[in-house]
């Protein structure tokens, strides 16, 4: 269903030759979050990520196209059988919602904001779920969603003041893969933590394992191999003291050399990839 900032699927123009409300409307999309929020909407570039919203079965509410007379055969395919109506723009509007310099990007997509509601998460028996805990980069949530995907986590969950997930940062960074996961944003952690416990309730013996630099257990020595919520706190300082008393461990990531920390998306990788290892 169209949200009341969206322009209704039949009102789309089949071009666009100059600015106009609409097409200021879509280019407001690409730095403020507000208007993200209030149309429910966002701008999706780049042929991988595209292909990944639509493969999922994000909501596509329109197709942006330059009109080049020769297509790229992706391109081409798209346009032939499309998820959402075309729109056709002249190329230096394409140009400027693609934030490109050297020339127009040949699709973009608007694609709505899925819903941030839990049930989303549909975890199997022995899941793997990761908080991301008031992440201040885009670019930081896009990459931890990459491998999230790659490495069989199922789900990605940001709590607090945080980045925007469907920040184009965001989404560039993940290649596509924030929309093969379910991603949600919640208030705190009382949330998740009150999905946790219904889930306990169910049956369900999750393990809330916290990642920190001075945890005081390895997280080699941290069983991982049941269903398990792993938090990753903010970039700077660390997980919010409610997640960290949520924890039924917190674990840290032995390290040698001068650095202090590791870059929060990198920890996560690290823990997602233990817990592979350790099921296999």
């Amino acid at each position: 269903m169209s949200r009341p900032d969206s322009p209704h699927r039949s009102s789309l123009p089949a071009r666009l030759e100059r600015r106009n409300a609409l097409f200021q409307q879509w280019q407001a999309l690409l730095g403020n979050r507000t208007k993200r929020t209030r149309s429910g909407e966002m701008i999706v570039h780049g042929v991988r990520p595209i292909s990944q919203a639509i493969a999922h079965g994000a909501e596509i509410r329109a197709l942006l196209s330059d009109g080049r007379e020769r297509p790229s055969r992706w391109a081409q395919e798209l346009l032939e059988d499309p998820p959402a109506p075309v729109v056709v723009l002249a190329s230096e509007l394409m140009a400027e919602l693609g934030e490109r310099q050297e020339g127009a990007p040949e699709l973009l997509a608007v694609v709505a904001v899925p819903s941030d509601d839990l049930s989303r998460l549909a975890p199997s028996p022995t899941a793997v779920v990761v908080v991301f805990d008031r992440p201040s980069g885009p670019g930081n949530i896009g990459s931890l969603a990459r491998t999230v995907d790659a490495l069989g986590a199922e789900g990605l969950v940001i709590t607090g003041h945080s980045a925007d997930a469907w920040d184009p940062a965001a989404i560039r960074a993940s290649t596509g893969s924030i929309f093969a996961v379910p991603v949600v944003r919640q208030a705190s952690h009382r949330e998740v933590l009150a999905w946790v416990q219904e889930q306990r309730e169910q049956g369900v013996p999750w393990t809330v394992v916290g990642l920190d630099e001075a945890g005081g257990f390895e997280l080699a020595q941290t069983d991982l191999t049941g269903p398990v919520l792993i938090v990753v706190g903010n970039e700077t300082i660390g997980m919010s003291a409610g997640w960290r008393e949520a924890c039924d461990v917190i674990a840290e990531i032995p390290m040698g050399g001068s650095a202090s920390s590791l870059n929060a998306s990198v920890a996560g990788s690290i823990a997602l990839y233990e817990a592979r290892r350790q099921r296999r």
